[in-house]
């Protein structure tokens, strides 16, 4: 029978991260508060197991046994009802007081507690010592110092921690008979319990430097989090972010480099390369095999691989943001902004979780404390562009704009735009009214971000990517050109227009026509399969559009050429119209898998069709809004008054659909006794 060790600690003391060392594991770490929301569970490696069959759980950061957010809530419900065999709790040696209180309530739970007194490193640079044998005494449990950083220590860890299998613990310190619905009791309680904690610390450790003492983090906070240059700062490092990931190393990865009198090819011409291999080993095949295998189902995928390193740089760079612990600073900025909406500054984390994927962002979500917000955070959270995104943007942006820096950064930052207006919104229709609440984060201390560790995080990321392009867009590309190859007879149709996937996409094109003034059902099937990965709206224009030379080429319409070849072939829209088409990609409802995050948070079926509705609403409305304000400015003789009257109808209907849902969910709050107001 397996040997059941859990780790639990405070959110940031380096759970996750040593959780990875010991399971060869690669989960998201971060060097901030609120990244695992949910426990995970793998088996020990060999080097560590000692023969023995070990599974080891990472459980969300937790601050007491009395549970505060729902991630505390799985920690305390998990180690109280699960038959564990011990419990290593990852203390931060840099912060022993704070994490010794959660300790005295683990020791009384009676099960074998192993303390890992992690960030040992961090003690010896500050010359802070802590007599661990007399620490060990006071706690009456085993004390290893560890680093989970390097892997040091955690031999002797596991080795102390299956010497007290099968053990009893017994407490230090305990708090009987008190009335946990008594606050001032509970408060009193707690205060003796840090008063005990306090105790121990003064006896067995000694500082150099204290915590009152400022330092250099201290001053560079004074700057990064100052209500007037905090969020400048933050645009400046957003906008280097996609710069560098957009505009110049990612683009040179993918499309190459010229160095001298020398090319240095990137991603895109290999990949080119290596579809015209596969097409000259299939040059003697029958021409309807070709087009499926070799332009619809390999295309369709090299186009979306293409643009793979454009999301690895900017995955590098996050990692390296979260590593050097600058992301808690930015949740520090812009909470009063958010409390002033109606939201958090825990709402800030899903949000820049999103960035990578919309789906952990959501389920980021469960950290807001007060149900509203967390609901209204989950809503709004897949605003954010995520990495399935950037294709999208750098399409557009290549095709219509010569890859320019700000159609991402505008994309990005009309996304936080929409996400105050929406809270707004929702606010405005549910009567609900901004509260006085406290926003308590640790920030961590400042350090030196790892290259490799970003590395890896890039690495991950970015097999996941590769991944999905192997799996799901290569099934949907597939069923793409099939489709588009086959009429419903089944026979092969002589133009695509006559084809399944035209007759399926057609109805939707005329929903679509009001935001980007062409009845185009090749734009309506990548906007349908986008909602099963939105990659696959890359994917499915490649399909589409390659080998189709004489498609409409009207004037004043711009070419859209594919980003480092036939990606999208030729398409007659204006650049105000693949504006308003790539924000409806973007701000409409995010792909299945995130939907379903959604509704797991929400656990409310009105809510996540209110959210999804809401999404719909809101990205057809701004592509309406650039389409239509865009036209009147470039060139006026294009807008159809006919059809901006349609689509201003359809916005009406869609805010009266998201009326009618808010107020029907925030009753259902009611009911179910959450606090509104």
């Amino acid at each position: 029978m397996a040997i059941r060790i859990a780790l639990a600690g405070n959110p940031n003391a380096g759970k996750t991260t040593m959780f990875n060392k010991l399971t060869g594991s690669n989960e998201r770490v971060g060097n901030w508060a609120g990244v695992t929301v949910d426990k995970k569970e793998s088996p020990i490696l060999k080097k560590y197991a000692g023969g023995e069959k070990i599974t080891v759980v990472d459980l969300p950061g937790a601050y007491s046994m009395s549970p505060f957010t729902s991630e505390e809530s799985i920690t305390s419900d998990f180690v109280k009802k699960e038959n564990l065999d011990v419990i290593v709790n990852i203390v931060d040696a840099d912060n022993l007081s704070r994490s010794l209180f959660f300790t005295t309530q683990l020791l009384e739970l009676g099960i074998p507690v192993v303390v890992a007194l992690n960030k040992s490193d961090l003690n010896e640079k500050k010359g802070t010592k802590i007599d661990i044998d007399r620490l060990s005494a006071k706690l009456n449990c085993p004390v290893v110092t560890t680093v989970s950083t390097s892997a040091r220590g955690l031999n002797s860890l596991v080795k102390s921690a299956l010497l007290h299998v099968g053990g009893v613990q017994k407490a230090v310190y305990s708090q009987e008979n008190i009335d946990l619905t008594d606050k001032e009791m509970v408060q009193e309680a707690d205060r003796k319990r840090f008063a005990f904690v306090n105790q121990i610390v003064s006896e067995v450790q000694t500082r150099k430097v204290l915590t009152k003492d400022k330092n250099f983090g201290d001053k560079i906070d004074a700057v990064l989090t100052n209500k007037w240059l905090g969020i400048p700062i933050f645009a400046i490092v957003m906008f280097l972010v996609f710069y560098i990931s957009q505009s110049t190393l990612g683009a040179w990865i993918a499309e190459g480099v010229q160095i001298g009198d020398t090319f240095i090819p990137g991603l895109v011409p290999l990949l080119e390369s290596f579809q015209e291999i596969i097409r000259g080993v299939f040059e003697n095949a029958n021409p309807v095999l070709v087009a499926i295998l070799v332009d619809g189902i390999i295309g369709g995928v090299i186009a979306v691989i293409g643009f793979l390193p454009l999301v690895m740089v900017m995955y590098f760079l996050i990692a390296l943001l979260e590593d050097c612990g600058y992301m808690s600073r930015v949740a520090v900025v812009l909470d009063p902004i958010f409390k002033r909406v109606g939201l958090s500054g825990k709402s800030v984390i899903p949000f820049v979780i999103a960035i990578g994927c919309a789906v952990p962002g959501v389920m980021a979500s469960r950290t807001v404390r007060n149900e509203r917000e967390r609901r209204a955070t989950a809503m709004l959270a897949p605003f954010m562009p995520c990495g399935a995104k950037i294709p999208v943007i750098s399409l557009i942006a290549g095709a219509f704009f010569d890859n320019a820096w700000w159609v991402s950064a505008l994309m990005y930052f009309m996304a936080i735009a929409l996400i105050f207006v929406g809270a707004l919104l929702i606010n405005l229709v549910t009567g609900y009214k901004p509260r006085k609440s406290f926003f308590i984060i640790e920030l961590p201390e400042y350090k030196k971000p790892s290259l490799f560790g970003a590395f890896k995080s890039m690495c991950s990321r970015g097999w996941s990517y590769i991944v999905k392009a192997a799996t799901i867009i290569l099934l949907c590309n597939m069923a793409v050109q099939i489709m588009q190859t086959f009429t419903w007879k089944f026979t092969v149709a002589e133009s695509a227009n006559q084809s399944i996937l035209a007759s399926i996409a057609t109805p939707f094109a005329y929903f679509l026509f009001p935001i980007v003034g062409v009845l185009s059902w090749q734009l309506a099937a990548a906007a349908i399969t986008g909602f099963i990965a939105k990659e696959n709206v890359v994917g499915t224009l490649a399909v589409c559009f390659v080998g189709l030379e004489n498609f409409i080429d009207m004037e004043d319409f711009s070419i859209m050429q594919g980003a480092g070849g036939d990606v999208a072939g030729v398409l007659a829209i204006t650049k105000v119209a693949a504006l308003a088409y790539l924000a409806f990609n973007l701000y409409a409802p995010p792909c299945f898998a995130a939907i379903g995050a959604m509704n797991a948070e929400m656990k409310s079926s009105k809510w996540i069709w209110g959210g999804v509705a809401f999404q719909l609403a809101v990205g057809y409305t701004i592509a309406y809004l650039i389409y239509t304000i865009g036209t009147l400015l470039t060139n006026p003789a294009l807008l159809n008054v006919g059809t901006a009257l349609v689509g201003l109808a359809v916005v009406l209907v869609a805010v009266g659909v998201i009326v009618g849902l808010t107020i029907n969910t925030n009753k259902q709050l009611k009911k179910e006794g959450v606090k509104v107001n």
